[in-house]
């Protein structure tokens, strides 16, 4: 299970922190359908080196590789307008795709391991998501998308608690409450 999370830890840290695009120039025309080309190139041969994997590890490789070339396509097109609202877009797709393969590397678990892997995934990607639109967003929607954030890490904290049973599960639930803000 470390691996799992050790891969997963990389790939996010590969997406988010990777660097976008000093904004210079918009591409020309030309220098924007070779960059479309070479996005759709990569993908079929990231897509192509899937196919020798089997099961989950073939899952997991393809939407690492839908994942980047999706990233790629939103970068491209943040570069050619250069709007603030494509910059966030480009956040917003990158969390999109992390959660899709977080939740594919959950499928390799079961049971209570696998529910908690899911919804720490969910969790990530509700707080990935509110960073992403909290620079544009009124301090109301900022203070709705905390809440958000707050109710999905807690249902996260919950889940582990359902190995638990009596009153060390009551305490697990209430801990998990007060640790993210819930009544």
């Amino acid at each position: 299970m470390k691996s799992i999370h050790s891969r997963a830890a990389l790939f996010v840290s590969a997406l988010l922190l990777a660097p976008m695009a000093v904004q210079a120039a918009p591409p020309t025309k030309a220098e924007y359908d070779a960059a479309k080309n070479t996005i759709s190139a990569n993908y079929k041969a990231a897509k192509d080196a899937c196919d020798s994997l089997k099961a989950n590890a073939k899952d997991i490789c393809e939407e690492e590789a839908k994942a980047a070339e999706k990233n790629a396509r939103a970068e491209l097109e943040f570069r050619a307008s250069g709007k603030p609202a494509d910059g966030a877009r480009v956040q917003i797709v990158k969390a999109d795709g992390i959660y899709e393969v977080a939740k594919e590397r959950c499928d390799d678990l079961s049971g209570n391991a696998k529910d908690v892997c899911n919804k720490e995934a969910k969790a990530a990607h509700v707080a990935a998501i509110a960073a992403a639109k909290s620079p544009n967003a009124s301090a109301e929607s900022r203070a709705e998308a905390k809440e958000d954030v707050n109710e999905a890490k807690y249902k996260a904290a919950a889940e582990k608690c359902d190995t638990l049973t009596g009153d060390a599960k009551t305490a697990c639930v209430q801990a998990a409450k007060t640790a993210h803000g819930q009544r």
